[in-house]
């Protein structure tokens, strides 16, 4: 028993070391400026640092406008992915159909598919059709990534929620429609928090489709790798350090649904 406690305990030293060992190092680079890159060994806190770099950084030109195109294009692909998301996990997890399989599979396979080989054909089409350089049409690739998870979790979450409960709703006048969005829905609103996370974080960081399909209107991500290209190592590390900070305020602000989404997955 003292092994496997032993044994549970560095698992979990590993993964926290894995996850916030380079947070660290990257605020304590952005705050602490060119001294604290250069020293070995790293000082645990940045003795000295101010926030001069980090301010330095939000006054460059542009970085405002791309930030608030970020939140847009992560707020959308937020609300795509739950819309079609949640539907089609209900639909796996309450309907038994053929090809059901399958449909898993191809729903995954999306994911084989690089943003890279269709660059082009996106481009091409999203001239024609006028998306081409809008957040919406940005928000379009970044939901098709976040669709698998959206998909899958949905239908595992809705498989635990008992269908009795629907059965319930239906007895008292709900239809099927009215009682997915008055009993099932509200149950699962740990497994749409965990969505909304999945979908927000894969919008906020992606870059390829973000620098392809836009100009004008660009991502953080996408403005920071052509602008910080030539920039400075400490201003680099401060514009890491403040694409990592919204992602980790939204995870805080919704950690509680995501926490208790274990408890319905194992009711």
């Amino acid at each position: 028993m003292t092994l496997n406690r032993a044994l549970f305990a560095a698992g979990v030293t590993a993964v926290c070391a894995w996850v916030l060992v380079p947070i660290w190092l990257i605020a304590s680079s952005a705050i602490g400026g060119q001294a604290v890159i250069s020293a070995w060994p790293k000082p645990f806190l940045p003795i000295g640092g101010s926030l001069d770099t980090l301010l330095r950084f939000l006054a460059i030109d542009g970085v405002w406008k791309s930030m608030l195109v970020s939140v847009e294009v992560a707020a959308i692909t937020m609300v795509l992915a739950i819309c079609l998301g949640a539907p089609a996990g209900y639909a796996l997890a309450r309907f038994k159909f053929r090809g059901a399989v399958p449909f898993r599979l191809l729903v995954l396979m999306t994911r084989a598919f690089p943003v890279a080989i269709l660059a082009l054909p996106l481009t091409v089409g999203f001239i024609r059709i006028g998306l081409y350089d809008t957040a919406f049409g940005v928000a379009l690739v970044h939901t098709t990534l976040a669709l698998p998870f959206a998909v899958l979790v949905s239908a595992s979450l809705f498989q635990a929620i008992p269908h009795e409960l629907e059965e319930a709703a239906w007895v008292f006048g709900c239809s099927r429609v009215q009682a997915f969005l008055r009993v099932v829905l509200p149950l699962g609103a740990p497994g749409i928090a965990a969505v909304a996370i999945f979908a927000f974080v894969i919008s906020w960081n992606e870059v390829f489709a973000a620098s392809v399909l836009s100009v004008r209107t660009r991502t953080l991500t996408a403005y920071l790798l052509a602008v910080l290209s030539e920039s400075p190592l400490y201003v680099q590390f401060a514009g890491a350090f403040l694409l990592i900070v919204p992602s980790v305020l939204f995870i805080f602000l919704v950690r509680k649904q995501l926490f208790a989404m274990w408890g319905i997955a194992n009711r």
